[in-house]
């Protein structure tokens, strides 16, 4: 009876039998302060403890089984729990996601492939750019599916957006998963964004220690040359360093791949709207504290390549117009290890800047 009640779309919310059940699941977690009901919405007053963050995830569990998803937020003096019916999720094709897999796979071989036309084999330097680069995305992507799978975010598979060849593009815009749900509190959103620019980054590092070696030096003779160089890729540059004498580095396709890894993992630790950056620190900081962060950020890197980072600038400053949705819990904070982790993504940030003198 109860669970027809509250899954029988046609019933309102404010029925005695409806509002009654919730009053009761949700007093099984909370000390109530005080129940009503506004503009049709099941609304609590209630005190919390130091158990308030694990009572929340089993008050979203035990919500979820009747169609519904608490919101719990901060009003100033009061702590509010608001219950609401669960957005439908539409189910997604799979279809749509390897199809695109399989275009960028194309693009990036023929990418490949014109940036390996100076070596021996360029079918052999094609495959090797576009598994270095494929693998870079993916891993980046996979971390994002991972960290929503273990925290109960409903998401979709990656979707990797294809791109066009040099000299317009390098064969991709990246890759994207699509969140269908809100992460249950802070600490789910933080991992959420974290996890994704840590994994790919760790995969950038290794494809530039790869390929850094397969590349070579020349002396400079007036050719155009990448606008900028990250921090990381110069002291790699400097560890495992190309072959031949020269001040040039004529980069091997998986030395490009690895420079686009480490430039993709700056562009999403941007703080800004849902980017991963704008995830982690929303997290931290709340709402009304990163607000004014992304312009900050934005502002310095115009300011140390404007060259290279005039695009990302205008995408991020697009991006901090959104409004972050938050998790569904935004009262209960951010545990320390997390906040330690956040040294860690200022730290990856800064090495993959790529100043205009560096």
């Amino acid at each position: 009876m109860c669970s027809e009640s509250l899954n029988d779309s046609d019933t309102e919310l404010s029925t005695t039998v409806g509002f009654e059940q919730l009053r009761g699941i949700v007093e099984s977690e909370f000390t109530i302060e005080e129940a009503l009901i506004e503009h049709q919405v099941p609304t609590f007053y209630v005190s919390l403890d130091y158990g308030s963050k694990k009572a929340f995830l089993r008050l979203v569990k035990r919500l979820d089984a009747f169609g519904f998803v608490p919101v719990l937020r901060d009003k100033g003096e009061k702590v509010v729990l608001q219950i609401v019916r669960k957005p439908s999720v539409k189910s997604s094709r799979k279809i749509i996601n390897w199809v695109l897999l399989l275009a960028t796979i194309g693009t990036t071989l023929v990418t490949g492939y014109i940036l390996s036309l100076d070596l021996a084999n360029p079918l052999e330097g094609a495959v090797m750019f576009a598994v270095a680069l494929l693998a870079i995305l993916g891993s980046h992507e996979m971390g994002h599916k991972l960290a929503a799978t273990i925290h109960g975010i409903e998401s979709t598979l990656p979707y990797f957006i294809p791109g066009p060849p040099p000299p317009i593009g390098i064969g991709t815009f990246g890759a994207v998963i699509q969140q269908k749900s809100l992460a249950p509190n802070r600490d789910a959103l933080f991992d959420l964004g974290a996890s994704g620019p840590i994994v790919g980054f760790i995969i950038a590092i290794i494809v530039t220690i790869i390929g850094v070696p397969l590349s070579s030096l020349k002396f400079w003779e007036g050719e155009t040359v990448l606008p900028g160089s990250p921090i990381l890729f110069g002291v790699l540059a400097n560890i495992f360093p190309p072959s031949g004498t020269g001040n040039l580095i004529l980069l091997h396709p998986v030395a490009f791949a690895g420079w686009v890894g480490m430039f993709v993992t700056l562009l999403n630790l941007i703080p800004a709207g849902m980017l991963d950056g704008g995830h982690t620190i929303r997290s931290m900081l709340g709402q009304k504290a990163s607000r004014f962060l992304p312009i900050f950020v934005i502002i310095v890197l115009l300011v140390l390549n404007p060259s290279l980072y005039w695009l990302i600038a205008m995408l991020a400053f697009f991006f901090s117009l959104q409004r972050h949705p938050g998790p569904l819990d935004d009262v209960s904070k951010l545990t320390t290890s997390r906040k330690l982790v956040t040294v860690m993504l200022i730290l990856i940030f800064i090495l993959c800047l790529a100043p205009m003198w560096f």
